[in-house]
């Protein structure tokens, strides 16, 4: 899947075309629920995913998501992050959306995310605050 802007920015879910060491660098050192992350662990997590990639019309990578999916009832959101450079251009509303159209012809009962700050981004593309939050758990790690 490739989806195009005017303005040449692009998101494509060819995982080929991802600089992992970009990416790791990214979540590792900038992305406050990352920090740390191990190369191996990024690698492994991409292996896992459907991934999105978003690209200048030169053809850098300046954002990435992923998503963690069974493609027939559940999706989980996570590790979308933008190019400090890059900011401020509405970017990361457009690969949540571009995420959401890639994801709507699986018709998936829930969709989920966990965001600290970014809840305005997302509201733009459909999500909404969990209604039920007591519904919900979570395992904490054995260590």
């Amino acid at each position: 899947m490739i989806t195009r802007r005017e303005d040449g920015y692009e998101v494509a879910t060819d995982p080929g075309r991802l600089d992992i060491d970009l990416v790791h660098h990214w979540l590792s050192t900038d992305a406050f629920w990352a920090m740390g992350r191990s190369r191996e662990t990024v690698e492994q997590s991409i292996r896992g995913s459907l991934n999105f990639g978003l690209y200048d019309a030169g053809g850098a990578q300046v954002a990435y998501a992923r998503v963690v999916t069974d493609l027939a009832t559940f999706a989980w959101l996570c590790d979308v992050y933008v190019a400090p450079t890059h900011r401020g251009k509405g970017l990361g509303t457009w690969l949540a959306a571009a995420v959401r159209d890639h994801l709507a012809p699986y018709q998936l009962k829930r969709t989920l995310l966990a965001t600290l700050d970014a809840h305005d981004v997302y509201a733009k593309v459909g999500f909404v605050t969990v209604p039920d939050p007591e519904h919900l758990m979570i395992m904490k790690p054995a260590h």
